[in-house]
C-alpha cells in the first residue's frame, strides 16, 4: 500500500476498522510544531496550524507553508522529536483492546511518517498513511515529498482499508480533532470528534471532551454489533 510504513496486515475480514488522526488526537502534540521548535519558527507554524484546523485555510496550502519554514533544518532533529512524543491518555489501551477484539487499526495523518512510524509500530497499528518530508543531503528542503495527505486522502484511506478487510461502513469508526478530519468522520459509520474544533464537532456522531481516548471504547463496542 502506498504510504504505509507499518507492516501491512493480511487482508482478512475484521470485526471493525478504527482510523485515527494523529496530531492532537492519538498524540497530545502537533508533530510539525515539535519539529519547528528546532528551527526557531514554532510560533509561526502554530499560527498556521490553528487556522488550518479551524478550516480557515486550505490544508494542503497550509502544510506547504509550514514545511517551507523548516528549510535547512538538520534531519537529526527527527530522532529527538520521536523521543518526546506523548500518546493521548487511553490511546494505546484503546488500540490494544480493539486489536484483541479483531479490529484493524490505522493512523491517517497530516503529520509525517518520519516521526510517527516508530511509535505506530510499537503500538501495533496495522496501517499508517501520512506525509513525508523531502530531505536532501541530510537537510530539510522545505518541501513535502509525494502526495499530501489532506482531508480527502484521509477519507480515501478509510474506504480503502474497510474494503480490503471486508468491513461494512457501519463497523468503521473514525476519530479526529480538526477540519481536515471532516470527510473521514462523515464517511465512517461512527465519527468521533475528540476535544475538537467547531468545524468537526458539527459533523460528528459523537463528541468526546474528556482527557482520555479510552472514552471511545463503548462506541467501538456498539459499532461491532451493527
Amino acid at each position: 500500500m502506498t504510504g504505509s510504513a507499518v507492516k501491512e496486515a493480511a487482508p482478512v475480514v475484521a470485526t471493525g476498522l478504527l482510523v485515527s488522526d494523529v496530531d492532537s488526537t492519538f498524540l497530545t502534540q502537533e508533530v510539525i510544531e515539535l519539529v519547528a521548535e528546532h528551527a526557531g519558527v514554532r510560533d509561526r507554524v502554530e499560527e498556521i496550524t490553528t487556522a488550518a484546523m479551524r478550516g480557515e485555510l486550505d490544508f494542503a496550502q497550509s502544510l506547504r507553508a509550514r514545511v517551507a519554514l523548516l528549510e535547512g533544518l538538520d534531519e537529526t532533529v527527527l530522532a529527538t522529536v520521536r523521543g518526546i512524543l506523548v500518546p493521548t491518555p487511553g490511546a494505546l489501551e484503546l488500540v490494544r483492546r480493539a486489536k484483541e477484539a479483531g479490529w484493524v487499526t490505522a493512523l491517517v495523518s497530516g503529520g509525517f511518517h518520519e516521526v510517527i512510524d516508530e511509535l505506530a509500530a510499537e503500538a501495533g497499528i496495522d496501517y499508517v498513511r501520512a506525509n513525508r518530508f523531502e530531505i536532501v543531503d541530510g537537510r530539510f528542503t522545505g518541501r513535502v515529498s509525494g502526495p499530501i495527505i489532506d482531508g480527502a486522502a484521509k477519507r480515501v484511506a478509510l474506504e480503502e482499508f474497510a474494503q480490503r478487510h471486508g468491513v461494512s461502513t457501519a463497523r468503521t469508526v473514525a476519530m479526529g480533532d480538526g477540519a481536515n478530519d471532516r470527510e473521514m468522520l462523515v464517511a465512517a459509520g461512527t465519527g468521533i470528534a475528540f476535544r475538537a474544533k467547531p468545524a468537526l464537532r458539527e459533523v460528528a456522531d459523537v463528541v468526546l471532551d474528556g482527557e482520555s481516548l479510552w472514552d471511545a471504547w463503548p462506541h467501538l463496542e456498539a459499532a461491532s454489533r451493527a
